[in-house]
Parts: C-alpha cells; sequence; structure tokens
C-alpha cells in the first residue's frame, strides 16, 4: 500500500510541470503579439514651457483621442524627446506628433502645433528597428498645422479703421501697440514701477498658460503670419489693421493692459520706445462674443486722459460638443488636382433673379439637379431658425402673405426675420421669396413635392445628397455696412450660431468633402479655431460697382482677403468675379501666399467666362444653371471619379494576387465570390477603405461600391488574372527548359517528332 501511495505521490509533480509550460508558452505568446518600441523625435524649435506629445491609432497610444495623448520626455541637453510604448506585432500603428502646454492648476492640455498631413507616420508590422523622427518633417513633406480650442478660449483684439486718437503732439510719431494679459487679484497686487521701459507689470501677474501673438495685415507676407508678441508690442501706422490673439484658460479671470509706446521726432530706429500711456480692458465690458470698446489712454506720467483707442474684440469658446481629434484635418489640405472644379450656386442656381427656373433655389431638389448634373461641389446658405436649427436659406427675410377683410384681390406681404421664425413655422406658413413679396406675384409654383420646399435643415441634405459631392457650406452672418448700417441685428450670440452649424456637419457629414466660407472675418476665424477638421475660405466682394461696400477694411479688396486668409490660417479666399476680371493677376497674388481660389458671381453664368476663368488657374468656380453651362463631358464630381480610380487599381492589385498583406489576421480578402452565385462579386469595403487611406475624395466605399457594375469589373480582372497566370507559366516553362538544356547538352539535339 505504501507503494502505491508513493506512486501516487510521483505522479503528482509531472502533472504539475504541463501547467508551468503551458504559462510558459502564454508569455510566449503574449511577447510575440507585442513588443516594446522607442518612439524618438528630435524637435529643435519650440518654448521652454512646451511639451512634444504622441498620438496614434492604438490604445496605447490613445486612438487619436486629445484626453489620451501621451507625453515623451526631453533628454537633457538635446533637442530629443522619446518614450517606450508596448505596441502590437499583428497590425500597422499609425501615429503623429505635436506640441503643447499643459495646465498645471486644472492639468488639462492645450494644443500648439501637431503634424497633419494626410497619411499620418506608419510603423509596418514588418518593421524591426526603431528610427529617429524629425518633428513635423516626412515622406518628404512638411505639414505642421496650429491646434484648436480643446479647453481654453481665444480672445481678440482688432485694431482697424484708425483706432488710436492722441494729443496733437503726439501726432505724426511713429507708434506700437502693445496687449499683455494681466490676472485679476485685487488685494494681492504686485508692485508696478511706472519707470519700466519694456512692462508695467510682472511674469507672476501673466498667466503661464498664456500665448499672445500679434500680425499685421500687410502686403509682406512674413507681418500677416501670427508671431509672439515683441517686448514693446507691434508698430502701427495710420490705416493698419492689426490682430492680437491670447489664448487664455480663464478670460474671465483675466484683465487686458493695452500699452502705447512711441519714439520721439528725433529718435532713430535703433533706439527705445517711450511709455506714453495705456488703458485697461476688464472682463466684465465683453457683452456678445464680438463688439467694440472705446477707452481712454491715460498719460503714463502724469496720469492724465491723453485720448481714446476703439478695440474691437472677438471671443471664441471650444465647442462643448465635437469630435474633433488627431486622425486627419483636411483644414489646410486641398489636392494639387482639384483645380477649375465645377460649384453650383445655390444648387442648380440663383432662381429668383430671372425668370424661367423651374426649381426653387436652395431646396433638395435644386441640389439633387445640379449633382445629377456632374457638380464637385453644391454651394448653398445656412442660416438658424428661432428654435436653432440649421436651415438652408438664402435672404434674411421671407414674406407671408396676408388676408384683408374687404380686399383680396391683390396679396399684401408683410417681411418677417428668418430668425423669429421657429422650423415648424417655416415649414408650416406660406412664404414667400422677397422679390415675390415686392411685385406682389409668385413666381415659383412648387406645393406639391417636399423636396421642392424652401427652408430644408442641413441635417436633411448631408443625408439625402449622395455623398459624393462636396459642400461649400457659406455660413450667413449679417455685416456693418461702411455707412453704419446692418444688413440685419444679429440675432444670435456669435459663439452659438457657429457651434449649432458645426454640431451638425461633424454628426452627420460622413466622408463627405466639405468647405464652409463667409463674407464675415470673424465667422471664418471661429470656424478655423473651433473645429480641426474642415476648412474655411474667406468670402469677399472686394471693389465693385454691384454691392454696398462693408465697414471692415479685411472686406474691402482682394489684397485686403489674401492678408486676412494668412493672418486667420485658413485655407483660402472666395473672391468676387466683377474684381478678379478687371485685374486677373490677383489669382496669382492668392496662389504665390499658399492660399486655395474660388469665385463668384453673375459674370460666371456664361460658357466662354467658365472656361477662361479655369484658364486662370482657378480651383473652383461658382455658378448658376450648371445644367446648362457645364463644361463637363462626363457628369460626374471629381471626388466620384478619383475614389473610382482608386478603387479599381486596388480591385485589379487584388486580382492580381499583388495586393499588400493585410495589417489585421482577421481581415478577409479584399474580393469575394458569393457562393450562390459565383459570377457576383462583392467587396470588402472596410479592407479597401483600410488599403486606401486618407486619400480625401470624401467618397464613401459604399456609395462607390453601388454605383459601380462590380460583375463587369470583375469578370474583366478574371480575365486579366488568367492572362498574366498563363504568361506566367508560359515564361516558368521557357524557363525550365532552358536549364535542362544546359543541364543536358547532348539532349539538345533536334529530333524527328516520331523518335
Amino acid at each position: 500500500m505504501q507503494r502505491w501511495f508513493f506512486l501516487e505521490d510521483r505522479k503528482r509533480p509531472k502533472y504539475r510541470v504541463p501547467q508551468k509550460i503551458k504559462e510558459r508558452k502564454e508569455e510566449e505568446m503574449a511577447e510575440l503579439l507585442f513588443q516594446q518600441w522607442v518612439f524618438s523625435v528630435t524637435a529643435p524649435d519650440i518654448e521652454p514651457r512646451e511639451i512634444v506629445f504622441i498620438t496614434g491609432n492604438i490604445h496605447e497610444l490613445g486612438e487619436w483621442e486629445v484626453k489620451k495623448i501621451v507625453y515623451l520626455e526631453k533628454r537633457e541637453g538635446t533637442f530629443l524627446w522619446s518614450k517606450t510604448v508596448q505596441i502590437p506585432n499583428t497590425r500597422d500603428v499609425l501615429y503623429r506628433y505635436g506640441v503643447g502646454v499643459i495646465n498645471n492648476e486644472t492639468n488639462e492640455f492645450i494644443i500648439r502645433k501637431w503634424e497633419t498631413n494626410i497619411k499620418p507616420r506608419i510603423i509596418r508590422e514588418s518593421d524591426l528597428h526603431p528610427t529617429i523622427d524629425e518633428f513635423g518633417n516626412y515622406a518628404k513633406l512638411s505639414s505642421l498645422t496650429r491646434g484648436w480650442l480643446t479647453t481654453q478660449t481665444l480672445v481678440q483684439f482688432k485694431f482697424l479703421n484708425n483706432p488710436l486718437k492722441l494729443r496733437n503732439r503726439l501726432s505724426g510719431r511713429p507708434m506700437h501697440i502693445k496687449v499683455t494679459p494681466v490676472k485679476l487679484s485685487f488685494g494681492n497686487e504686485s508692485q508696478v514701477d511706472d519707470s519700466s521701459l519694456n512692462a508695467d507689470v510682472s511674469d507672476n501677474d501673466i498667466p503661464y498658460t498664456c500665448f499672445v501673438e500679434v500680425a499685421t495685415l500687410d502686403n509682406d507676407q512674413s507681418l500677416c503670419l501670427l508671431q509672439p508678441q515683441g517686448q514693446f508690442g507691434r508698430e502701427y501706422r495710420p490705416d493698419d489693421v492689426i490682430i492680437v490673439n491670447m489664448t487664455v484658460s480663464d478670460h474671465k479671470a483675466l484683465a487686458y493692459l493695452v500699452d502705447i509706446y512711441s519714439f520721439s521726432n528725433h529718435a532713430s530706429i535703433e533706439n527705445t520706445p517711450c511709455h506714453v500711456g495705456y488703458t485697461y480692458v476688464l472682463p466684465n465690458m465683453f457683452k456678445p462674443s464680438e463688439g467694440m470698446i472705446q477707452l481712454p489712454v491715460t498719460c503714463n506720467v502724469k496720469h492724465r486722459p491723453l485720448g481714446t483707442i476703439d478695440i474691437e474684440y472677438l471671443i471664441i469658446y471650444p465647442m462643448t460638443e465635437g469630435n474633433n481629434n488627431f486622425e486627419v484635418s483636411y483644414s489646410k489640405f486641398w489636392s494639387k488636382t482639384w483645380t477649375g472644379l465645377e460649384v453650383g450656386h445655390r444648387g442648380l442656381g440663383a432662381s429668383f433673379k430671372t425668370r424661367g427656373h423651374t426649381i426653387r433655389e436652395n431646396t433638395i431638389a435644386s441640389l439633387k439637379k445640379a449633382a445629377l448634373s456632374g457638380a464637385d461641389l453644391l454651394e448653398f446658405d445656412v442660416q438658424l431658425s428661432k428654435d436653432m436649427v440649421p436651415v438652408i436659406y438664402h435672404d434674411f427675410h421671407v414674406c407671408i402673405s396676408l388676408k384683408r377683410k374687404k380686399e383680396i384681390e391683390r396679396l399684401e406681404m408683410l417681411e418677417l426675420p428668418v430668425k423669429d421664425l421657429t422650423l415648424e413655422q417655416l415649414h408650416k406658413l406660406k412664404v414667400y421669396h422677397l422679390v415675390e413679396g415686392r411685385t406682389h406675384e409668385p413666381m415659383v409654383f412648387d406645393e406639391d413635392t417636399d423636396e421642392h420646399q424652401p427652408f430644408p435643415t442641413l441635417q436633411l441634405a448631408l443625408e439625402t445628397i449622395q455623398e459624393d459631392v462636396g459642400f461649400n457650406v457659406e455660413l450667413k452672418w449679417t455685416m456693418e455696412m461702411k455707412d453704419g448700417t446692418f444688413e440685419l441685428n444679429n440675432p444670435f450670440d456669435m459663439n452659438i450660431y457657429v457651434d449649432k452649424v458645426l454640431e451638425v456637419v461633424l454628426q452627420h457629414a460622413g466622408d463627405r468633402r466639405i468647405v464652409f466660407s463667409c463674407f464675415n472675418p470673424d465667422i471664418c476665424t471661429m470656424v478655423r479655431n473651433k473645429q480641426n477638421k474642415y476648412p474655411i475660405m474667406f468670402l469677399t466682394v472686394g471693389v465693385s460697382e454691384r454691392y454696398e461696400p462693408y465697414r471692415d477694411p479685411r472686406c474691402l479688396s482682394i489684397p485686403a482677403a489674401v492678408q486676412c486668409a494668412v493672418s486667420a490660417d485658413i485655407l483660402g479666399i472666395v473672391v468676387h468675379t466683377e474684381d478678379l476680371l478687371r485685374d486677373p493677376t490677383q489669382v496669382q497674388l492668392a496662389t504665390n501666399a499658399g492660399l486655395v481660389i474660388f469665385c463668384w458671381g453673375d459674370d460666371n453664368n456664361d460658357k466662354d467666362t467658365i472656361k477662361k476663368l479655369k484658364s486662370l488657374g482657378l480651383h473652383a468656380v461658382i455658378y448658376d444653371r450648371l445644367d446648362q453651362y457645364t463644361t463637363k463631358e462626363v457628369k460626374e464630381s471629381i471626388f466620384l471619379v478619383e475614389a473610382r480610380e482608386s478603387q479599381r487599381e486596388l480591385m485589379k492589385m487584388a486580382a492580381c494576387g499583388t495586393f499588400p498583406p493585410t495589417t489585421d489576421s482577421t481581415s478577409e480578402p479584399a474580393i469575394s465570390i458569393h457562393t450562390h452565385d459565383p459570377t457576383t462579386a462583392f467587396v470588402d469595403l472596410e479592407y479597401l477603405r483600410r488599403k486606401i487611406g486618407n486619400t480625401s475624395t470624401a467618397t464613401s466605399l459604399e456609395s462607390l461600391a453601388s454605383s459601380m457594375d462590380l460583375r463587369d469589373e470583375f469578370e474583366q480582372l478574371q480575365k486579366e488574372r488568367e492572362l498574366i497566370v498563363a504568361i506566367g507559366k508560359e515564361s516558368q516553362l521557357k524557363e525550365q527548359v532552358n536549364i535542362f538544356k544546359d543541364s543536358f547538352p547532348a539532349c539538345s539535339s533536334k529530333r524527328p517528332r516520331n523518335q
């Protein structure tokens, strides 16, 4: 019995050994699935308080989310930043670098700049050894873009239309203006040295995470670019436009010190300027998101009034809702192949300017017809209803009919602002266009179908119109005219208006190509800083005899629009053709500044003019009646054509067996055959999307595949593949025969077939 018990004891350790082997195998398997990777990047041109971060498509790199970025560590005495991260070995890893600042008080991160090449950096599954990257430069491209507002606020001061009015003794002297955010800590103020020549506040009074940048709109493009503010601010000359941007964490806890410096009449450029006056802007002076404040300038020595200064301000808050991340950005991207694009104005055209239009402008029917006519982009106007729903409509007012008690023969019209009617009222009321109201004669009879009704929502357009057609969304905002009147009293706060439109687009645009535009340069600045995905373009009338000029000097000419676009860091400008035809060299003025340029206007409604404008190098032409004036032979959007070519190339590669290996071991082949019908092919769209990457075609492969006859395409590819295989077999056979001949020379002589 003891022996048997002994034998049982001997078996127990043998039973435990396989468990250890199994555990070891699992550990080895885990090591094979993951590895430690050292991310290293050199970043010489960053400020001392800034840090470098990395983000990517895997969980370990934060999956492109702002709140999950990975901070790198700087190696002392060098510009090298690095971090060891565990990455998977079973897929390609995509990543980008960026630079920002941590707010020590709130632990929130402020993005200063980041890499925005359309295709991110990549570590392929087959890569074995890390390399040292260079911040901003890879794949022979350099693309760094400013960050957007995540938690911080942008406060902008604008000095324009000769805002500084001082005593006569200072007139004609060179002046400088400097703006400094100062903490509001009453009772604990730091001591101010009035004799200081460079600042009136100590460094402790300036918030750590506050950045002040300044630009002057000038023919010198270097002055238009936002740059850190100098010790004595920026030079101010009569008729200058100076833009000061301040990125702050809590703008309500800050005051803004505006210092005025001057040189004596006999001073040289090398001399130090004298501090002559100052004023303070307090946070309670800001009422809406934008406005103007007139303040006294106090003498720095005698503390008496020295004059006045007009400060126009703009406050931009971050969006509370949105899907902004680091995956991709088109804010400064425009493909070289996108030239001479055709844009349908208000869909198929302005329907109330001339008779003969059967489709009402800015309706789903008008947009659909223009899309079927080959439009690359559809231009339309968006404003808010009273209940803050983005709707598509051009004019700020509509007319409703009144029924008179005694006379019913003549229609009486009442003009109402669109912003005073809810979406339900806009849809249920019988509304007329302003032209119809003033002529007392209806021009469009289209009450029978929903698609012809005015005031479709922006969301409906995004969900209804085919996705391969891009949208040029014009944001309607009232402007002040040069005579001091307004097109309409601003109905909403500017931040609320922009947020409502952006939320709909970010949630429902999908893969569609979107371009925003606006006549108001402040709206352009807002859209640029609130989100990082879509581009914005500045609309301008320029020099025109047909329209009344605006008060804002940034709107008065094409050169001013170019300078404004450069300072706002936006994609480009949309100019009035009347001004462009007067001086076509202005196209080169915009393109030399690195801007995209569209044009709009009634002059475009002519085939010859459209061809001429395209020959000038314009990126897009916006015009009416696209179905009649289009110059396209094939009526398809350029985004659909490019996406189809990319897909065909991928399908050919797959059919020929030359498709790159998948990055995911669970992926299905790109092309498969239905078991019930072997002649019908379907495409694994998710797989193709990963292979195509970010091609910026704004076309979903789902809609693309549905528009193609994949059966014919597949049959053709099968024939090509069979031909390639046959040629390959023939060449292999010849090669084998030659080898056989070389190995056995005696057998190489020809013999009769029957032997």
